[in-house]
């Protein structure tokens, strides 16, 4: 299993359209990939723009799989509409595994 942080600040004003979006893609995702466990969505304290999805992966390939997939350049796509800048993301994997 892996897990993967993925970072985001979110432009002013869509705070709560990014909340509504992690909530739908996390359905989808759910019902849909394969390899997907489960996510969290998380918010800085410091900073209500930004987020952090904590998601976890029964490896690093289905990961990367959709990462490759129609559905994630269409996230893609519709969050440069609501993103400041560029996300960021971290994969880790537990050392006990």
């Amino acid at each position: 299993m892996i897990n993967v942080g993925l970072y985001y600040k979110v432009k002013p004003g869509h705070e709560e359209e990014f909340e509504k979006i992690f909530t739908q893609v996390l359905t989808f995702l759910k019902n849909n990939v394969e390899g997907f466990i489960d996510a969290k969505l998380y918010k800085n304290v410091n900073d209500n723009r930004e987020y952090l999805v904590y998601s976890e992966w029964e490896s690093i390939e289905a990961f990367k799989k959709f990462m490759l997939s129609r559905q994630f350049t269409q996230t893609t796509e519709y969050g440069k509409t609501i993103l400041e800048g560029i996300p960021r993301h971290k994969i880790l994997k537990e050392i006990n595994e």
